[in-house]
């Protein structure tokens, strides 16, 4: 069986077309929790909330949404474990477990494994169902991040929802629509179409 049959087949994802192996699979988990790191660098601190807008959850998503859940949650834990071990790329260079942002790392594990086995489904072959996935995806990052804040800091749900959640639509949706635009772009730069 060539590679381009098994790349091409029913449930693949973006990073199956590349030729399988094991070091494709462990080049892809230390690269996407290395972009996932580089990407919680762009921070912009949001005024009233200890929560910055950053890159990380883009990456999060996009990195399970291309390579499936599977390595998607191999990509966001090793990403976790590493930061909680001492590498200051989460959010604004900062590292550990005890952050009130911490919670949304954890959501973001949730959320690439769950756009990855999505996208093993097709969800991101099109517009929309892109957009249904990206959105469900930030929605799993917020179940787990508002809560994780509000115990945190001994914020209220509600203050901890204004505080961490109600700053970040707008960007959330910017970042929905560049997923929205790049990966069915990219099926379709492969030659698949959904």
């Amino acid at each position: 069986m060539s590679t381009a049959s098994v790349s091409f087949r029913p449930g693949a994802v973006l990073a199956d077309l590349l030729p399988a192996s094991r070091v494709r699979d462990i080049a892809l988990v230390v690269g996407g929790a290395a972009l996932t790191g580089i990407a919680a660098q762009i921070s912009v601190p949001v005024p009233g909330s200890p929560v910055p807008v950053t890159g990380q959850t883009f990456a999060a998503l996009l990195v399970g949404t291309a390579f499936g859940a599977r390595r998607g949650f191999l990509a966001l834990a090793l990403y976790a474990l590493v930061g909680m071990a001492g590498v200051p790329w989460f959010a604004g260079g900062t590292s550990g477990a005890g952050g009130a942002s911490f919670g949304y790392v954890l959501g973001m594990l949730l959320a690439a494994t769950v756009v990855g086995a999505l996208a093993r489904r097709g969800a991101d072959r099109s517009v929309a169902r892109t957009a249904a996935t990206m959105v469900l995806g930030s929605a799993l990052i917020y179940a787990v991040g508002v809560p994780y804040l509000a115990l945190s800091t001994g914020m209220s749900l509600g203050a901890a929802v204004a505080a961490g959640l109600t700053p970040f639509l707008l960007g959330d949706a910017l970042k929905a629509a560049l997923a929205m635009g790049a990966l069915p772009a990219a099926w379709k730069l492969a030659g698949r179409r959904g």
